[in-house]
């Protein structure tokens, strides 16, 4: 069983849904705190050639908090605003119209809570690539949220049978192969490959959101890069 946990992110970039693709059960981490400055609440679109950030406006967020424990602005001016700016970069992208649909639907989805707002987001691109993945979120898990780090991601792996855990090639220095393997589990990484795709007429910018890669390419294209990695 396949195994990879990460906390959820908003429209994140191809890497992330490499993880996802890459394993037969994919935790979305929610019971974790929320990290100011991350990938959580924001990415980054093209604009003009460049990118620009994006994000989900949130109320009374703190990083004393757990992600599934903070709520989302309820600004619905913000949501048509920010849906105008993605229409204005992308209108003339080649798959506009098959992958604007499913960007709308995420961004007007009407939930206070960023987990299950999130989670929702993951789903509906699941679904979008038909990738096919079991989708479990980490606080419906009985185990023991005492435990920090590595031996919270090892107890998840218990508790869902995993015999490997996947994670972001960042992750290297969080986790012990000898740990791992001590449980019966081994420890692998997917590091992305140079993924590259034409951008307009611009010079391509790398690591944008998965609203970008969509807006540029078929559903069968994605799918494709979604197997470019190596695993370490």
């Amino acid at each position: 069983m396949k195994i990879g946990v990460m906390q959820p992110y908003f429209l994140p970039y191809i890497g992330y849904w490499q993880l996802l693709n890459a394993v037969d059960r994919y935790v979305i981490y929610d019971d974790v705190n929320f990290i100011r400055g991350g990938w959580i609440n924001r990415n980054r679109i093209l604009m003009n050639g460049e990118s620009k950030l994006i994000n989900v406006q949130m109320h009374n967020a703190s990083q004393n908090k757990l992600i599934k424990e903070i709520e989302i602005l309820a600004d619905p001016i913000y949501k048509k605003r920010l849906l105008r700016n993605i229409e204005g970069c992308y209108k003339k992208a080649p798959f506009f119209a098959d992958a604007l649909p499913v960007i709308e639907n995420i961004i007007s989805y009407n939930e206070m809570n960023l987990a299950k707002y999130l989670q929702y987001a993951i789903s509906r691109i699941c679904e979008y690539l038909t990738i096919d993945t079991e989708l479990i979120v980490s606080s419906t898990l009985c185990k023991n949220n005492e435990l920090r780090g590595q031996k919270k991601i090892l107890e998840i792996c218990k508790i869902l049978d995993a015999d490997e855990y996947f994670n972001a090639v960042g992750g290297q220095l969080l986790y012990s192969r000898a740990d791992f393997d001590g449980q019966g589990i081994q420890l692998k990484f997917i590091k992305t490959g140079a993924i590259r795709y034409q951008q307009f007429k611009n010079e391509f910018v790398p690591d944008l959101s998965i609203i970008d890669v969509m807006m540029f390419n078929s559903v069968e294209q994605v799918k494709k890069m979604l197997e470019d990695y190596e695993v370490l």
